[in-house]
Order: C-alpha cells, then structure tokens, then sequence
C-alpha cells in the first residue's frame, strides 16, 4: 500500500494580478502540466497567458522544502512554445537530458490550418528551451505541428476525437526509452465522447539533431477503469502520468468534474503501480491517506511532478472554479494564482 501525507498547500502567482487580455477579459492561470527538471519547475497553462514577453509555458525556483518561488518567475518565449496552444502534461526523457512537452491535440480542422496550434509535441535540451524543435511534424514546408503525430494517435487510438492530457517517458526494454500518451476523453466529438484512462505507447531514440524519433509504431497498450474501484465516488479521466525513476514505477492522476443536482464536483485521485505491473497491463493501486483512506484531492488535479524519492508536486487545474478551500483561509484565490499541494509518500 502506498500512502501519501500531505505537506503543505499554497498558491503561485503565474502573472501580473488584474493581467487582461485583448478583448479585455480578465487572465485566468489554468495550470494543467508540470515537470521538475533538477533545478526547477517548468508549468503550463492551458490556456493562453498574453504579452510578448510571456508564454504560457513558465519556469520558476524551488525551495529545499519543495515551495515554488513565483519571485524567480521566468516564461519561455521561443517562438514555438508561444505558438503551441492547449498544453496538457509534460515529461523528461527517459535519460533526464529532454523535456517533452505535449498539447492536447483535441482538435483540427480537414479543411485548412487554422487549428495546427492545438497539435504539437515540443522538446528541448534540459536548460536550454530556446532550442525547442516539433516533434514529427508535417514534411510540407512551413506547415507548424506534429501532424505526422497527429496521423499516428488517430490510428493508434482509432476515434474521430480523443484528448491527450497524460504524458511520461520511460526506460525501453532494449537500451532506447518508451513514450507514453495518456488519452483522457475519447469518442465521435468534442461534445460525445467518455472520460477514459488509456495508454498509447512507442518506443523512440533522440537523434544527432536533438530531437525525438519514433522507432516503431504508436500502439494503444494499456487501460484501466477507475470506476471499478467502490472507494471511486466520481466518474474520471486520465489528466497526467509522471514516471518515478527513484523508484522505478509510474504514477496516474486522474480528475473528475461532474454537476449534480446543481453541485459541482471537482477533484481527483493518484494511482501507482510498478513498471513490471505496467508492462502485464495489471491494474494500478490507489494511493491512500494516513488514514487508509483514499487520497481524493478537493481540487482538480492536472500537473504531477516528482520531486525526489519520496516527495510529489501536485497542480490544480480548477477552470474558473475560484475557491481555494483548505488550500489557504482566503475565501477564493485570484485569477493569476494557480494552486498546489506538496505530497509526502510512503511504501
């Protein structure tokens, strides 16, 4: 049994307070991914963060107690990190020395491409996010995304629409890595679908020119239902996956949101399993509080970062949900600050 104690709660200011962007609409940070390179967090939001000066993909310090400092606030400006549109999860490569980063890649358009934006995995040496390249993107000159990609998900996932919001990179069985996808809705649209929590899979290998190559083809490989465990109380969907290399096992959060009777219900649950567990397609345990009982975060949990052996990084994604609930006293949080919840695992 893995149990996971929580260490403390806060918020991170993303941006300036009262930022509007140019319909004058009031900035909201919709913090969806999160990885920590060694240093630092890298996040993202998944919705735009305006200005020329800033993306919404953002770094910021780390304290030795694992508190992120939103004084050391840094955004990557590349041009194609603030082209890429609707980032869902993050990944470091299989031998730390990549970050992978992955949109949700829920739309497109046949007819034209107006939509390319929402389809691009990005990757860049660690440190160095002014080197980011497409990965896989389209052969045509200056067609932007990973539309070559985009063909492999529909084959491998095989519905007219799908969301991928889970990302992780792990050790391949023949001395390359594997790239793992997770699939969060699936069905015919964007308005017909179910939430499900799926894995799609390749192994690949970084070339001589920094970038990631796929090696065989994407394949669907693994799935589970949380709905079959009783102490599941909402119907939920994959929203990231983080590889733990101190501990050689993958780590699944899930989140719901769901309306009844007029209440709105958001949170999540954290799932682990072995990579030996994975690879036989076993189902993943869920992680407990101190008290046995399910850990069921009160805020929709989207970024999970590994920290070290024991410590996890959680960031919520609550939309426009405003309140802030045992995270901090204050009734609601502003729209530029984004929640989070430092973990403390055991087992």
């Amino acid at each position: 049994m893995t149990q996971a104690t929580i260490v403390s709660h806060g918020t991170m200011h993303c941006f300036p307070t009262g930022l509007r962007d140019e319909q004058d609409k009031l900035v909201n940070v919709e913090v969806s991914a999160v990885v920590y390179d060694g240093h630092r967090l890298i996040l993202a939001s998944d919705k735009p963060i305006p200005g020329a000066e800033r993306s919404a993909v953002f770094a910021m310090n780390i304290s030795d107690q694992g508190i992120p400092d939103d004084s050391t606030l840094e955004y990557f400006t590349a041009r194609a990190i603030q082209q890429a549109t609707k980032y869902e999860d993050f990944a470091l490569t299989a031998d730390n020395k990549h970050v992978l980063a992955t949109t949700g890649f829920d739309r497109i358009d046949a007819e034209s491409h107006d939509l390319n934006d929402y389809n691009h995995l990005l990757i860049w040496p660690l440190g160095e996010p002014a080197k980011v390249q497409t990965v896989d993107p389209d052969p045509r000159d200056g067609v932007e995304g990973s539309l070559e990609l985009r063909n492999k998900l529909d084959a491998a996932i095989g519905t007219p629409y799908y969301k991928i919001e889970g990302l992780a990179a792990i050790p391949g069985d023949q001395g390359d890595g594997l790239l793992l996808f997770g699939v969060r809705e699936q069905g015919n649209a964007h308005d017909d679908f179910n939430y499900v929590c799926r894995v799609v899979r390749a192994h690949y290998k970084i070339n001589e020119r920094d970038n990631l190559e796929f090696v065989d083809e994407l394949r669907s490989f693994y799935h589970f239902d949380p709905g079959q465990y009783d102490q599941v109380r909402h119907v939920c969907g994959l929203s990231s996956l983080e590889y733990d290399p101190y501990n050689h096992r993958l780590y699944l959060l899930t989140s719901f949101e769901t309306e009844d009777d007029g209440v709105e219900h958001i949170g999540g649950y954290l799932w682990v399993m072995s990579l030996e567990d994975f690879a036989a397609n076993k189902s993943p345990a869920l992680v407990t509080d101190d008290h046995g009982a399910p850990l069921e975060f009160e805020h929709k949990a989207e970024g999970l970062a590994v920290l070290d052996k024991t410590r996890l990084f959680v960031a919520y994604d609550n939309d426009r949900h405003m309140g802030l609930g045992s995270i901090d006293e204050r009734d609601e949080r502003h729209a530029c600050e984004a929640p989070y919840t430092l973990l403390e695992m055991r087992g």
